[in-house]
């Protein structure tokens, strides 16, 4: 349970520092988003997923 809220904790201080920037809640989401996705292709390539890209 700790991993997931040290993961929020992380998300909203990355939206705080989006926000402070002057981004409008629509685009932090989107770059928040896109940062998460990257996040996940990252971990397939990595074991014990493994998967090759292609």
């Amino acid at each position: 349970m700790s991993t997931s809220n040290g993961l929020v904790q992380r998300l909203w201080s990355y939206c705080n520092v989006l926000r402070d920037d002057g981004l409008s809640y629509g685009d932090y989401l989107e770059q928040l988003t896109y940062l998460l996705f990257l996040k996940m292709a990252d971990e397939q390539t990595r074991p014990p997923f493994s998967q090759a890209r292609g």
